[in-house]
């Protein structure tokens, strides 16, 4: 399906293009420069609270100057949010442009068998995909249909692909090893960064000083950012810089670094590797890695600003590229025993949907954007795809672009007193999370409309209401006090629980499902479908199951196609191990004779039929072959 969207899609490019020398040659009027660059310097579970963006509490000890800076050259966003309280998803929403409910795909490591967390489950989380869909057109596909260039350096995490992932997502060119974020067993000794095998002459150590006289380890997710740059600024280039840190391990190469914290801290250099458990913002080896992206942020950035761009002679770089700086999702507070951050006062983190886990710093920074600015409207990494369509006057197909769930923020861009539209010109009201995953108390969707955040709660779907400002100010940003209950809010909770409800299924959003082996999910949990035969023609491919009488009603069912395990595509990113994932198929239910059908493909040597009961309970039947 994309081949041919795309194929189609280029053809009219060129015939629009017909009537210019070149792509490259293109003016474009809005900013009256030939196609602008972009960059998205996206960091990986940096917290709100972590860099020197937003600090509203205690001082942050961890230094972000060149994030700072960036601040000032643009517009800083006090309340951007990520699509989701995880990577994957996030990332998937960033270059699909939609939202992760509408693709199915809201967590990581997905297209397993839905199976509860730990015996106590009450709540089943549904199948959800592993990767994006073929028929999705990433980001990329667009930038480089328009006439782009398109770079992918550092962490991709979109899905079980082989190594080339990126290079079937639209983008010309990818790099995805750690660089200096590499794993080590004895934190506490092992820096410097040496070992890895690329020529010096290709990429030469490099030492830029921090300001207090620190020298960097060698980096190559850097360096090969750098030289993307380098490369292709021949050309409208679009770089997705996607860092590995701030992510565990929480590890740094950069020894200098790591005394400087400890002495910042007034805590001695450790001496073991063990895990920091001190409270709040005090592990150096976090604090290093969050000033090493800071670091990265500033060569990408003085790389810009000394060089000429050859499209748009008399213009540097930095004067003709859009900077979108953020973070996949709030930050991971723990690890094990390990404390890595502190969110507060934003409640709880990564994995959850609470603001600690979906509020981010966002810098953009560009021709159009106002200088110095600092934006208290709500956005959504959503935002990004339809924006940066706008800003390099790029098109797509209509049909695609009906799909977008973010609304176009060049005009606020431009003016933070103007209002961000949807192509169709109406202004948004809302944003809203879903995430079905992990433990049952983590199983929530969200809607923030307007001052007030509502969170639906899937393990007894419950509603709790916050109200995060009040007359432009915070008033509870912290989520501490619940007014789901009072009954002057009751108009509030009834409209955002009508308006949630509303785009979970506007958005296909596929809800958790009851345990039946848990007592506490009451007497209905023993009426559960059962499966009384199975057969499987293997001529015919065809798969069937036949239920016991006597059971409760079927609501739903599909049937999961094991992979094989033998093709390179099922290799997931995770420790680069073999892992068998499950193809979703759908099925025909007879009620009458009481039967479960569907075609297992030919490459696909095992099956699971998946059952979903009038009550909401999850049956999973026995693995079946089909060889």
């Amino acid at each position: 399906m994309k081949k041919i969207i795309l194929a189609s899609f280029g053809f009219s490019m060129l015939m629009s293009l017909s009537s210019c020398s070149s792509v490259e040659t293109a003016i474009d009027e809005k900013s009256e420069l030939i196609k602008p660059n972009i960059i998205v310097f996206y960091v990986d579970d940096l917290g709100w609270q972590d860099s020197q963006l937003n600090d509203i509490d205690e001082p942050t000890p961890w230094e972000t100057p060149n994030m700072l800076a960036l601040a000032k050259k643009g517009m800083n966003f006090t309340q951007a949010y990520s699509s989701a309280p995880t990577c994957a998803p996030s990332r998937g929403g960033l270059l699909s442009g939609q939202h992760p409910a509408k693709t199915n795909l809201t967590h990581v490591l997905g297209a397993g068998i839905p199976t509860p967390q730990n015996r106590r489950s009450q709540l089943i989380e549904p199948y959800f995909n592993d990767h994006l869909a073929d028929d999705v057109l990433t980001l990329a596909d667009a930038l480089k249909a328009n006439g782009y260039k398109t770079g992918h350096v550092g962490k991709w995490h979109l899905g079980h692909y082989a190594s080339n992932a990126p290079t079937t997502a639209g983008f010309d060119f990818s790099f995805d090893k750690r660089g200096v974020h590499s794993n080590s067993k004895q934190r506490h000794k092992d820096f410097d960064n040496a070992q890895f095998p690329l020529s010096e002459e290709k990429y030469p150590p490099y030492s830029e000083k921090h300001p207090d006289g620190i020298s960097y380890p060698l980096d190559l997710v850097t360096e090969n950012a750098l030289n993307f740059v380098q490369e292709n600024k021949d050309e409208p280039f679009f770089l997705y810089l996607a860092h590995w840190m701030v992510h565990t391990p929480i590890v740094t190469k950069n020894k200098a670094l790591l005394e400087y914290y400890t002495d910042k801290l007034g805590i001695p250099f450790p001496t073991t590797p063990d895990p920091v458990t001190t409270a709040g913002q005090t592990n150096p080896y976090y604090g290093a890695m969050v000033t090493t992206v800071d670091w990265s942020l500033g060569r990408l950035v003085s790389l810009l600003e000394q060089t000429d761009d050859p499209r748009n002679p008399g213009k540097k770089l930095i004067e003709t590229t859009y900077i979108f700086l953020s973070s996949d999702n709030g930050g991971a507070e723990r690890s094990g025993p390990e404390i890595i951050t502190d969110n507060f006062p934003l409640d709880l983190g990564k994995k959850h949907t609470e603001e600690g886990g979906i509020r981010v710093p966002m810098v953009v920074t560009g021709p159009t954007v106002n200088k110095n600015v600092t934006h208290h409207g709500f956005v959504n990494q959503l935002d990004y795809y339809p924006t940066i369509l706008a800003l390099t006057n790029s098109t797509i197909p209509k049909s695609y672009e009906d799909k977008l769930s973010g609304v176009n923020l060049s005009p606020v861009l431009e003016d933070e007193n103007k209002k961000a539209t949807y192509a169709n010109g109406e202004v948004r009201q809302n944003l809203f999370w879903h995430f079905p995953h992990n433990s049952d108390d983590s199983m929530q969707s969200a809607i923030r409309e307007g001052d007030f955040k509502l969170t639906k709660h899937y393990i007894d779907n419950s509603y709790s209401l916050y109200r995060l400002y009040k007359d432009g100010k915070r008033f509870d940003i912290e989520e501490k006090n619940d007014l789901a209950k009072l009954p002057e809010y009751a108009g509030v909770v009834d409209k955002l629980s009508k308006n949630l409800e509303q785009l979970l299924v506007e958005n296909n959003a596929i809800l958790p499902k009851l345990n039946p082996d848990n007592a506490a999910n009451g007497p209905t949990r023993l009426l559960v479908p059962k499966v009384a035969s199975n057969t499987f023609d293997k001529k015919a491919r065809v798969a069937q199951i036949k239920l016991m009488e006597g059971k409760t009603k079927l609501k739903e069912a599909y049937l999961l196609a094991e992979i094989a395990k033998t093709k390179g595509s099922d290799k997931r990113e995770k420790r680069g191990k073999l892992v068998v994932t499950y193809k979703k198929i759908p099925v025909t239910i007879n009620h009458q004779d009481l039967t479960v059908t569907g075609m297992v493909p030919e490459q696909n040597d095992a099956y699971v039929f998946i059952l979903i009961d009038e009550n909401n309970f999850m049956v999973r039947s026995e693995r079946y072959e089909s060889l």
